[in-house]
């Protein structure tokens, strides 16, 4: 199906079925994240390529494991952030796309940093031209491979706090969410946002996870309540925005 044909099937979906479907694939998103988290976790011993390598060729397959729920998690953001386009749009046509950028740069971002994590597969396989390197130089170069992989995730996060605070502006001008979930969403975002100094985001990572609360909260709201249709309608009509017959009857 083309994109103007999912758009335009988007368009005509109920706000609410759009409000679920995103909380949907948001939860989905988090599950393929977790995941990855989980397969590569202890793979990576800070400071020591060796030990790193040792790890990854020992338990390759967990590591395609990660790489793999890495790309499944990316293509679910991708739909999270279309679907919220099409929902916030009747609140700030431009907002709503400025989110959309900022998330769809974050998940190209990301996705091109998957290659550097995908990259020590191939270093340390034993290709063709790895006999040109010595051991430790391969693993040497492997452990830089996952050291940038971690970059661009710093910097993807600094793109998806910007989402996170425009998408907890549009909750707050928005009649058909409670504010609240707004304001906490907008924290949310700043705490991405501290990652425009990788090393300030580190130290007080656990602090900044404990504000993704605001997230988890949109999420199970979607999840459950999904939205005011009657107010998404209201705003839609005063925004100028077409409503259709079957969104009406939804």
């Amino acid at each position: 199906m083309s994109t103007d044909g999912m758009t335009r099937r988007i368009a005509v979906t109920s706000p609410r079925f759009k409000a679920r479907m995103a909380g949907g694939l948001w939860l989905l998103y988090i599950s393929m994240a977790g995941l990855a988290d989980f397969a590569r976790r202890g793979l990576v011993v800070n400071g020591d390529a060796a030990a790193t390598a040792t790890n990854i060729l020992a338990h390759e397959p967990l590591f395609r494991l990660g790489f793999a729920a890495d790309l499944l998690a990316i293509a679910c953001y991708i739909a999270v952030t279309v679907l919220l386009y099409a929902l916030f749009k009747p609140v700030n046509r431009t907002v709503s796309l400025m989110a959309a950028c900022f998330s769809l740069g974050g998940c190209i971002i990301q996705g091109f940093g998957g290659l550097f994590q995908f990259a020590p597969l191939l270093v340390l396989g034993g290709t063709q031209h790895s006999s040109v390197f010595k051991v430790e130089q391969l693993q040497a170069l492997a452990y830089i491979f996952l050291k940038l992989y971690s970059q661009a995730y710093s910097i993807a996060l600094v793109f998806f706090g910007f989402f996170s605070f425009l998408i907890g502006y549009l909750i707050f001008k928005s009649t058909f969410l409670p504010r609240i979930l707004g304001v906490l969403m907008a924290v949310a975002g700043t705490g991405g946002l501290i990652f425009l100094s990788p090393s300030f985001g580190a130290k007080y990572l656990p602090y900044i996870v404990a504000a993704d609360i605001g997230e988890i909260l949109l999420i199970l709201w979607l999840l459950v309540f999904a939205v005011n249709a009657e107010r998404w309608k209201a705003q839609a009509s005063a925004a100028g925005i077409g409503v259709s017959r079957r969104a009406m009857n939804s």
